[in-house]
């Protein structure tokens, strides 16, 4: 029943002049404008972490912390967690690092 008054209703609608349906748009163009400010915004706040994370990399080398394992272990010690929440690697640590040299 729902239905049939419904399509009684659009074709009624469509009787009139109506025009059903929307304007979509350039949803592809609005899509990838979309995903340009959301990389930036994204990398922005990568950079910014990252110059947050420096001193206290630094710190741990200069401490002693000669590898990136140390590192990451110093950071954990210190309650530092990573972006997502979690404990620091090796990997995460050197990728801190390579973020900081390409920025250069």
């Amino acid at each position: 029943m729902i239905s049939a008054n419904k399509k009684a209703a659009l074709g009624a609608a469509k009787a009139r002049g109506v025009v059903l349906g929307g304007d979509r748009g350039n949803i592809a163009g609005e899509s990838s404008k979309g995903n340009r400010v959301s990389a930036a915004k994204r990398g922005a706040m990568a950079a910014a972490r990252v110059n947050d994370l420096l001193p206290v990399i630094r710190v741990a080398q200069a401490s002693g912390a000669s590898s990136l394992r140390q590192v990451a272990d110093v950071l954990n010690e210190r309650g530092i967690k990573t972006a997502r929440g979690g404990e620091w690697s090796a990997v995460q640590v050197a990728q801190v690092l390579q973020r900081e040299k390409a920025s250069a």
